[in-house]
C-alpha cells in the first residue's frame, strides 16, 4: 500500500500568537534584503489567520492578498502595515547588530 503524504504546509504550524512571532522573528532574521522573503512570510501567517477574515478587515480582495503576499507581488508598505496591523501585529525597528 503507497503512503499519502501530505505537502509541508507551514501554515498549519502557527497556531498561537507566539508561534507567529518566533515565526516572524526568524524570517526577518533569514531574510536579508529579500522584501518578497517576507510578505510571502506575510502571507504564510495570513493563511494560518484566514484570509478570507483578512480580506474583509483590510477592505482588499483575497485574489488581492494572494498575489500581494505571494513573493511575486510587491506590495507598498502602506498595503504590508495594513496586513500587518488586521493580522494583530506591528512592525518595529531595532537596531541591525544586537
Amino acid at each position: 500500500m503507497a503512503e499519502k503524504i501530505a505537502p509541508y504546509d507551514t501554515a498549519d504550524y502557527l497556531k498561537t500568537e507566539a508561534d507567529i512571532v518566533e515565526y516572524l522573528d526568524a524570517v526577518m532574521e533569514e531574510a536579508g534584503n529579500d522584501p518578497a522573503f517576507v510578505t510571502r512570510a506575510l502571507g504564510t501567517v495570513a493563511r494560518a489567520r484566514n484570509m478570507s477574515q483578512l480580506a474583509r478587515d483590510t477592505g482588499m480582495s483575497r485574489e488581492g492578498l494572494y498575489r500581494a503576499l505571494s513573493g511575486e507581488g510587491n506590495p507598498t508598505l502602506a498595503t504590508v502595515m495594513k496586513i500587518a496591523r488586521s493580522l494583530g501585529l506591528r512592525l518595529s525597528f531595532r537596531p541591525a547588530a544586537e
